[in-house]
């Protein structure tokens, strides 16, 4: 059960209509996440714009942000997120055995960018909490951050470390509100790992 009552179209506020009506023209429906959101009023004409942005197209390939997004729902159990972000992926053409390497942390078979993308985000998820700004003033180890630095335009990696970012917030987000699946559910060897 939702944290949060999940509101329908027509509750949400003034405000944040005219991007709620967008959206459900893109999804057909009012997702759990929004309807979760909309009890803030103003928060989804924020989140929506930002996000569509920050997932859609950029300097850094969609394929890397969605591998990326999967490992982050993984390592965080959150199914809502790994639905959406595995439903995202599977469009865009990335293999269910892909993915099942991603959420196994088996990234061999991935290209050198995808590999140090999916390390930085395991990174940022499961170390960078646990350093003290003392003991590393990133958080992240030096030998990924500096090959993050070569392998990566200045444009991919604000994008990459600002999609690692919201996603760790997302997943966490989802998980702790409790949304029911509005996508398919993640395949099963990703579901297996959450």
């Amino acid at each position: 059960m939702s944290l949060v009552p999940l509101l329908t179209a027509e509750q949400f506020s003034a405000a944040d209509q005219p991007v709620l009506e967008q959206a459900v023209k893109t999804y057909g429906e009012v997702l759990n996440t929004w309807a979760g959101i909309g009890n803030s009023p103003g928060l989804l004409a924020t989140y929506l714009p930002f996000l569509g942005r920050l997932n859609g197209a950029g300097a850094l390939d969609g394929r890397v942000k969605d591998l990326v997004a999967v490992r982050i729902a993984v390592l965080n159990h959150c199914r809502y997120t790994a639905s959406h972000r595995s439903t995202s992926a599977l469009a865009k053409g990335v293999e269910v055995d892909e993915l099942a390497a991603v959420a196994d942390g088996e990234f061999k078979g991935f290209t050198e960018r995808e590999r140090l993308a999916l390390q930085l985000a395991e990174e940022m998820t499961i170390e960078l909490p646990k350093v003290p700004v003392a003991d590393g003033p990133t958080g992240v180890s030096t030998s990924v951050r500096d090959e993050a630095q070569r392998v990566f335009s200045d444009a991919e990696l604000v994008e990459l470390v600002m999609c690692i970012s919201m996603w760790n917030a997302l997943s966490r987000f989802h998980r702790v509100m409790a949304f029911e699946l509005d996508m398919p559910a993640p395949p099963a060897p990703v579901d297996a790992r959450i």
